[in-house]
């Protein structure tokens, strides 16, 4: 046998089928065998490995036992001259395997060969070749020379950025995403060193392999798209000190005591650098807006106090400055209040959820000014164009934001993109409905078809041969590829042509009811999917659901002895309250059921939305009804539920 190809699996499933489906079509040519090791995931992939791909040798393991562990389990049963490890965020040209085993054949002091890999967006990861990770090397990666002179000979030694991308060459390190290696050098050097259990291990594995006395080859002559950031975020500070911590195993490993200890304390100098910068990172992701909106909100109403003082009275200190500045902290919090509930601090906001926001945090501000002190009561005309001023803060806000992050101005601050499908009249009229059933925020402006393409179709923009200049004309900002009608190779190819940096691509696998892509190295792969078109999903519901839990326990407490009346077990109602009221379950939940991993997670249930209907053993049918309650979940559903299981409160939660 050629080659054994090896994927280690951690909940990517929707990645691992698009790579299968790749990963089959380059195998056509070689005798090859496929093993997938799932490391205990619970998002399905091993049931769609059974399905849809039965000749994969499918290993499946019950505890993330790390990448090199799970490797080296299929290691120990490959048959192929050559292993391949490869990630499961991949996609493969189809002649890629072919290209890679050919040139191992010809240049027999290859030990181990990487190709080039683009990310989602087509841009070259500079991870395809790697120089070792010395103590200099080390050095000038960690204080930023490496970026700032990438293609110098001393700086840029990490990436090796003086040399050519399009051009073979010897290198010291090849990435485990790709790594074709020959068996029989794995043989000789041993496998995967299992001390690490993520990152390190290719580090480790290419040094070994040049030890040995053969060549790390970095082949260009095929591309692969590697989406990363899917089996971990790798802007998280877990990444960071897993990362580096496997540096630190490496230098022990192989440096000497002296050089060892230098490049453990520059590695953990980064560790710590590193993790600071992901916290501070994260943290102005997610706070830096709320804290623009609490700035500009007190800013603004201190300054609008002055002046309405200036306006009505002639004086701009008419108010007391320590009133001014206790109201202007109030309100900023309460009209931040109101845009949280009208999730204007999602990803999805929009104006109107702005207007709502500040509508009910003015409703708020109401409240707080019918219950102070008159001394601490301003003009209710200046509460007036305080609220409309705070709409306009908020909104330009986040506006601003929108634009910083995705380079663009969108004055709906979540503008749809300007889509075009290229694929067959078929394909493209299933990927439409996909992207209308899922609600994806996509403006379709057509399709670029591929062999015999119905032209007379009013939706027909022209043939794959002018896809550049379509994109340029129709301004397209989003390109999604029918993998069923284009190869691996030719959706590489126009990523490559294609010259606008900010068109996004797509593709939809065969058969598949997903779209999935990514923007950049750093961020993970995303989809549309119908899988998760589920009201339950947003965080906005799974907040109401709480605060229903909440109203209702507190309901429940005048009614508590008509309720012990109705209830077989009194002192398990008790129990269930006291558990909904800390947060350890929710009053509605779902079904027993085997299959629930793949719904939007919630509390343990003490009632099912099938409690009513007495016992119901069809698993099929239990899967369904958790599904159509994640689907079209409203808190008028949990109240009518609730209601007819009113007599079912005491009894043990029947739901996971």
């Amino acid at each position: 046998m050629q080659l054994s190809v090896i994927i280690v699996n951690y909940n990517v499933k929707h990645f691992l089928e698009q790579a299968l489906y790749s990963i089959e079509k380059a195998c056509t040519n070689l005798t090859a065998e496929i093993f997938v090791v799932d490391n205990n995931s619970v998002d399905g992939s091993c049931e769609m490995v059974k399905q849809k791909f039965p000749a994969v040798k499918l290993i499946e393991n019950k505890v993330n036992t790390g990448f090199s562990k799970a490797n080296n389990q299929a290691i120990h049963l490959a048959k192929g001259n050559y292993v391949l490890l490869i990630n499961p965020d991949t996609l493969v040209e189809e002649d890629c395997f072919e290209k890679v085993v050919q040139f191992m054949e010809q240049h027999t002091d290859a030990g181990a060969v990487g190709v080039k890999m683009i990310d989602g967006s087509g841009k070259f990861l500079p991870e395809s070749k790697r120089g070792l990770p010395t103590p200099e090397v080390a050095f000038y990666k960690i204080f930023g020379l490496s970026a700032l002179f990438p293609k110098s000979t001393r700086f840029g030694k990490y990436h090796l950025g003086f040399l050519s991308n399009l051009e073979i060459h010897s290198v010291d390190v090849l990435a485990g995403a790709f790594m074709m290696i020959r068996k029989s050098v794995l043989d000789k050097i041993g496998l995967l060193d299992e001390d690490y259990f993520m990152y390190g291990e290719d580090i480790d594995l290419s040094y070994r392999i040049t030890k040995a006395g053969f060549k790390n080859y970095y082949f260009p002559n095929t591309t692969i798209i590697h989406y990363k950031g899917e089996s971990t975020k790798r802007t998280s500070v877990n990444y960071v000190f897993t990362f580096y911590r496997a540096m630190v195993i490496f230098a022990n490993k192989h440096y000497s005591q002296s050089n060892a200890k230098l490049f453990s304390l520059l590695i953990h100098l980064a560790i710590y650098l590193r993790a600071l910068f992901a916290v501070i990172s994260g943290f102005v992701q997610k706070a830096g807006l709320p804290i623009a909106d609490f700035t500009l909100f007190g800013i603004g109403f201190i300054t609008l106090s002055s002046q309405w003082g200036l306006i009505k009275y002639a004086n701009s200190q008419a108010y007391p400055q320590n009133i001014v500045l206790l109201n202007a902290c109030v309100y900023s919090i309460l009209w931040m209040t109101g845009l949280y509930l009208a999730n204007a601090y999602e990803k999805r906001r929009t104006f109107l959820s702005v207007c709502k926001g500040v509508l009910l945090g003015t409703i708020g501000i109401a409240v707080f000014y019918a219950f102070v002190e008159e001394s601490y009561r301003f003009s209710r005309a200046l509460i007036l164009i305080g609220s409309m001023g705070g709409v306009l803060i908020a909104y330009l806000n986040r506006l601003l934001f929108y634009f910083a992050i995705n380079r663009r101005m969108s004055f709906k601050l979540e503008s749809n993109l300007r889509t075009v499908i290229v694929g067959n009249e078929e394909e493209v009229k299933r990927v439409q409905g996909l992207l209308i059933q899922s609600k994806s925020k996509t403006d379709f402006l057509g399709f670029i078809g591929v062999g015999n393409s119905a032209i007379d179709n009013p939706l027909y923009l022209g043939d794959a041969a002018q896809l550049d200049q379509l994109v340029d004309l129709m301004q397209v900002d989003e390109l999604i590829f029918c993998s069923k009608d284009l190869s691996a190779n030719q959706i590489i190819n126009w990523m490559g042509k294609i010259s606008n940096p900010k068109v996004l691509y797509k593709i939809v696998p065969q058969e598949s009811l997903f779209v999935i892509g990514s923007h950049s190295k750093d961020t993970p792969g995303d989809f549309y999917t119908l899988e998760f078109n589920l009201a339950l999903a947003k965080p906005y519901e799974q907040r109401k659901k709480r605060l229903f839990d909440l109203v209702i326990s507190v309901c429940m407490l005048p009614f508590i002895p008509v309720l012990f009346l109705i209830n077989k077990h009194p002192l398990n109602l008790l129990k269930n309250w006291l558990q909904v009221v800390i947060g350890n379950c929710t009053w509605v939940g779902y079904a027993t059921s085997t299959q629930v991993q793949n719904l939007p997670k919630i509390k343990k249930g003490i009632v099912s939305p099938i409690n009513h209907f007495g016992p119901i053993v069809n698993e099929i049918t239990l899967q369904k009804m958790n599904f159509l309650y994640a689907k079209d979940y409203s808190l008028e559903k949990d109240f009518v539920i609730l209601l007819k299981s009113l007599n079912q409160l005491g009894h043990s939660s029947k739901s996971k």
